[in-house]
């Protein structure tokens, strides 16, 4: 997948494609429907499909005391969308100015203007334009007089909910990661820098990796089941996302116990995928029945782990 930062770095080779348009938060079940859609279109057409993206996330400028945590990073967006097999995505830089420009003029300057879209994808509920005032409805009548096509992707629905951002992060807050992974079709993932922490992990018999997560942790303090990636290799793991409460700590760490690992990965970026919630933080009385816990926990996780 080929990554374009502006519309002054378009690539004309790309010109009269297939667009998927969205902020695409997270690279959920019904972003995948919205940007598969480009992909056959394209693929039917043979022409390229793209995919126009933001960023920052339009609400981190226009309400930024009221934006959500993300769900993915801006290079985690890219990473997932390039497995849907889009050719291109271009990533608008978003600013005050941009979300001045009136919803007819973006489609006519940028879609067709500058993009030269064959047809554009978007979803349901997808807002754009000043005051947010354009939407598929919009979209739809444009293209007619315009000469494009216009795909408006109905919602997703999962256990009688419609797929979204939103209700994946309120399932993440409440520690419910099933219903979160299946929204959106993977297991939500924390990545980071191995850092140095204060190996209380080893002394306790239970090294672990210390992650500066690239993000905040969406999910409630506690213990977990999940996989570790490091580079190529999968790594079963237990991971505890919290403030260490028996120690006195206030920070929150993300620390990960990798089993049958042996070697040094500091400095190494680790990518945690969050399969299964054990348990909440808790206080223990001494050290060794944390260290005790700590032993049931992981062998609660490998088991969980190896189905």
């Amino acid at each position: 997948m080929r990554i374009v930062r502006g519309l002054e770095s378009f690539p004309p080779e790309a010109e009269g494609g297939i667009v998927a348009l969205g902020a695409f938060d997270g690279i959920h079940l019904g972003h995948r429907k919205i940007l598969g859609l480009a992909v056959e279109r394209g693929r039917a057409l043979g022409a390229p499909s793209l995919a126009c993206t933001f960023d920052p996330r339009p609400v981190e400028v226009l309400q930024p005391s009221r934006a959500p945590a993300p769900i993915t990073t801006l290079d985690e967006r890219l990473e997932l969308m390039a497995g849907t097999a889009i050719d291109v995505t271009v990533v608008l830089q978003f600013t005050r100015e941009l979300a001045a420009v009136e919803p007819e003029a973006f489609i006519q300057d940028v879609m067709r203007g500058r993009l030269r879209a064959r047809e554009v994808v978007v979803g349901f509920n997808h807002r754009f334009g000043r005051r947010a005032r354009g939407d598929a409805a919009l979209l739809a009548a444009m293209a007619a007089e315009m000469g494009f096509a216009a795909h408006v992707v109905p919602p997703l629905v999962v256990e009688g909910d419609p797929v979204s951002s939103t209700e994946i992060r309120l399932a993440l807050q409440r520690g419910d990661l099933d219903r979160a992974n299946r929204m959106l079709g993977r297991e939500y993932s924390l990545a980071g820098d191995v850092v140095r922490g204060a190996g209380r992990g080893r002394g306790l018999g239970f090294p672990t990796a210390n992650v500066r997560a690239e993000r905040p942790p969406l999910v409630p303090l506690g213990v977990y089941a999940c996989r570790a990636r490091v580079a190529t290799v999968v790594y079963r793991a237990v991971l505890n996302v919290g403030r260490a409460p028996t120690f006195g700590d206030n920070e929150v760490t993300v620390e990960a116990h990798l089993f049958d690992f042996e070697g040094d990965l500091y400095g190494a970026r680790v990518v945690l995928d969050l399969v299964s919630r054990l348990r909440a933080e808790m206080k223990f009385a001494s050290v060794d029945a944390l260290r005790q816990q700590i032993a049931a926990d992981a062998e609660q996780a490998r088991v969980l782990l190896a189905h």
